[in-house]
């Protein structure tokens, strides 16, 4: 790539999240990923090179470093990133632009467009990409929680009430983490069902070319050239699980609501669990170290902003804002098991958690490709799988977490889990869209 021929109409608007808006490159298999933030914080950007590192350093070494994919930071002229701005203002969501693009600083992640694998040949069939955002696979600890139902009920399930009631979505998704970390394929499947029918953004398809916004039937029209044979006949024994269920494969899966028996993390994973190689585990295995739930480590978070406030040169050597490198690591890997009331332990515990809510919020990207063998007999498949979405959450969030995590507890119990009488205001249509590449 270089720089100083850097021209705007070489790329397109590729989608965005809460923090960053990425565009993609027409011709090249890279993204340019730009961060956001309010307007009124333009003069203080955050920091990209940290990003980097919590990825590089922190999340790689957690979650398998062969899944992620950390970037490198480049310097764009401001120029171009200006006229970029404008180009692509036009295609965000209504709902993003209460954020602006970092037109300031020139920085950006260059990465590469894992919706266009390098392992894609040329067939009649193009790539297909799958991107999950899975969220908390487990349940708190009834030693460190308030309400008892948070024991019950996962915090998706419970959230879903919340922006329902709130106007954030139209409708509730029926789709529980619970059980997609479950282990247990039937469970899996549904999870996945309830995704597809329920999108919002948990759940987005890549397919070249397409743009379109179809219902189950028509999704499963444009999967089924996945699952053709070379004589063009579709086999009679795919039908819309067996579908659904190569997507659980293909995710490194072994194998609906809250109602159903949750994950007992006491004996996970288990003969039935998650292998324990596989995506999925991982994420699990480091959302798990939120052992205290936000309730039970707001009394550190306390501790740590008080000794900080008695001593602001120690901001530096906790690491509160990192580096994070090895030592910001060893210091959460080797945490005690029991507070020992020195700030060290409580530290140790906020690093934690904001680890685990790294993970909780990440997403999965898994790649396939139909490759054909030979004449008359099935395709086989390519793929890969990527875990993003790994920024580091601030140290100061974690009041706001607390806020949040009442309001949705209230919420929830205020309505018995039933939702509200009468119009719902339409903010956000949660239709599954296939997302151009």
């Amino acid at each position: 790539m270089e720089l100083d021929k850097m021209d705007e109409n070489d790329w397109k608007y590729h989608g965005e999240g809460n923090k960053s808006l990425v565009v993609s490159h027409v011709q090249h298999p890279r993204v340019l990923r730009l961060l956001k933030y309010p307007a009124e914080d333009s003069e203080n950007p955050p920091q990209i090179q940290n990003i980097v590192d919590f990825s590089s350093n922190v999340m790689s070494s957690l979650l398998g470093e062969k899944f992620i994919h950390s970037g490198e930071v480049v310097k764009l002229p401001l120029e171009f990133v200006r006229q970029l701005s404008i180009k692509v203002q036009h295609q965000r969501p209504a709902w993003r632009c209460d954020k602006v693009m970092d037109i300031y600083s020139g920085c950006a992640l260059c990465l590469p467009n894992l919706t266009s694998p390098a392992l894609h040949q040329p067939t009649h069939t193009p790539p297909l990409c799958i991107e999950i955002k899975p969220k908390c696979g487990f349940l708190p600890s009834p030693k460190h929680v308030s309400k008892d139902i948070k024991t019950k009920v996962c915090r998706y399930c419970m959230h879903q009430h919340y922006k329902v009631a709130n106007g954030k979505w139209k409708r509730r998704s029926f789709y529980c983490p619970l059980d997609l970390f479950s282990g247990n394929r039937q469970r899996m499947h549904f999870a996945i069902k309830h995704l597809i029918e329920e999108p919002q953004n948990n759940f987005k398809v890549f397919k070249e070319g397409s743009d379109e916004s179809p219902d189950m039937n028509s999704l499963l029209h444009h999967l089924r050239p996945y699952f053709l044979h070379a004589n063009n006949r579709i086999n009679s024994h795919v039908t819309r699980f067996a579908m659904v269920r190569t997507f659980l494969f293909f995710s490194g899966a072994d194998g609906t609501d809250c109602d159903l028996p949750p994950l007992n993390t006491s004996v996970f994973p288990g003969s039935r669990g998650l292998p324990s190689d596989s995506v999925l585990f991982r994420i699990l295995q480091t959302q798990m170290l939120d052992t205290l739930d936000i309730e039970g480590l707001y009394p550190l978070y306390r501790q740590v902003e008080q000794h900080l406030q008695d001593f602001p040169k120690e901001r530096t050597r906790l690491q509160i804002e990192g580096p994070y490198n090895e030592a910001f690591l060893e210091k959460l890997q080797k945490c005690p098991a029991e507070d020992d009331g020195s700030v060290e332990y409580a530290v140790a515990k906020v690093h934690q958690y904001r680890v685990a809510m790294t993970a909780k919020d990440c997403s999965i990207m898994v790649a396939l490709v139909q490759r054909q063998l030979r004449d008359f007999r099935p395709p086989a498949f390519s793929y890969s799988a990527s875990i993003l979405d790994l920024d580091p959450k601030p140290f100061d969030s974690i009041p706001r977490q607390l806020r949040l995590d009442q309001k949705i507890v209230t919420c929830y119990l205020r309505t018995g889990g039933a939702l509200p009488k009468g119009p719902v205001r339409e903010k956000e249509d949660c239709t599954l869209l296939f997302h151009p590449m």
